[in-house]
C-alpha cells in the first residue's frame, strides 16, 4: 500500500547545492516516480500549492514542472480537479532505464561543463555512491 500522506518532503528531496536547476530536479523525480510505477495511470498528483509548501520551493517552480510534464505527456491537468498521471507505458523511450540514461547524460554534460575529466567524474561518482551506501546501511 502506498502511503503518500506527509511524504512529499521526503519523496521530493531537492539539492539546492546542485548545478541542476530545482525545477529540473523536481521534473526528473516525477518522471522517475511515474515510469517506475510509484505513480500509476490515473493517480492524482499533489496540488501545486501543497507540494510547493511541503518541499519549501516557489509555487511558480512547481507550476512550471507540472506544465512541462503535461507538455511531455506524463500528466493531464483537469481544471479544478488537479493533475493526473497518464498511461505512458506505450510511449517510446519511457522506462526507468531510459529515464536514468537521460539523467546520467545530463549529469555528465554538467560535469564536463565544469571542466572535469572522465576520470574526475568517475572518482566523484564513486565517492557519492559509497557515501549513499554508507547512509543506507546506517538507517
Amino acid at each position: 500500500m502506498r502511503d503518500r500522506e506527509n511524504t512529499n518532503a521526503a519523496l521530493f528531496e531537492i539539492d539546492e547545492k546542485s548545478s541542476i536547476p530545482i525545477w529540473l530536479q523536481l521534473k526528473n523525480r516525477f518522471i522517475y516516480l511515474i515510469t517506475s510505477g510509484y505513480y500509476l495511470p490515473g493517480d492524482q498528483l499533489p496540488t501545486v500549492r501543497g507540494l510547493a509548501a511541503d518541499v519549501e520551493i516557489n509555487y511558480n517552480t512547481v507550476s512550471k514542472v507540472y506544465m512541462s510534464l503535461e507538455q511531455d505527456g506524463y500528466i493531464q491537468s483537469k481544471r479544478r480537479q488537479g493533475a493526473f498521471v497518464c498511461d505512458v507505458s506505450d510511449k517510446p523511450g519511457v522506462s526507468i532505464a531510459s529515464t536514468a540514461e537521460i539523467v546520467t547524460v545530463e549529469y555528465l554534460k554538467r560535469c564536463f561543463e565544469l571542466g572535469m575529466s572522465v576520470e574526475d567524474i568517475e572518482e566523484q561518482f564513486s565517492a557519492c555512491l559509497e557515501n549513499e551506501k554508507a547512509k543506507r546501511t546506517k538507517a
